[in-house]
């Protein structure tokens, strides 16, 4: 993976899922994903799981936003080049949940099929606090 294709394409997303965040529009996020998008995200919170295809891919995002009553917001801080179609995107997040501001840091491994992404797996830092940052709460 080139690191210029990289840091366009993980630019190009992140813009995108603004855009859905923000005005609910998920028209360039769609163009983004590949029709067999697969999109893992760990844990025990309302949002994991193993989410197929684009509508349902949405539909998570469309969830985390809700979560986050629109206030769900990404800062890139890093880019890892790997081979082939691949590469990984260190990113932190913040948002207010349930009126508090919360952040964590998350490593998004990225794979890529004809210049549209085919595959995400999210891997928090603290997978713990995650879980809490999104609605889990333990017995």
């Amino acid at each position: 993976m080139d690191r210029e294709r990289a840091a366009g394409f993980i630019a190009a997303l992140h813009r995108a899922q603004e855009q859905l965040y923000r005005r609910s529009d998920d028209a360039a996020v769609r163009r983004l994903l590949s029709p067999n998008v697969v999109w893992h995200v760990p844990g025990a919170s309302p949002i994991a799981g193993r989410y197929e295809g684009i509508e349902e891919v949405i539909a998570y995002m469309r969830h985390r936003r809700d979560l986050a009553g629109g206030s769900f917001r990404m800062h890139r801080r890093e880019l890892l080049i790997g081979e082939g179609e691949q590469f990984a995107a260190l990113t932190d997040g913040s948002a207010v949940i349930d009126g508090r501001l919360r952040k964590w840091s998350t490593i998004g491994l990225y794979r890529l099929r004809g210049g549209r992404l085919a595959e995400c797996r999210l891997i928090p830092f603290d997978q713990a606090e995650f879980d809490s940052t999104w609605g889990y709460r333990s017995g």
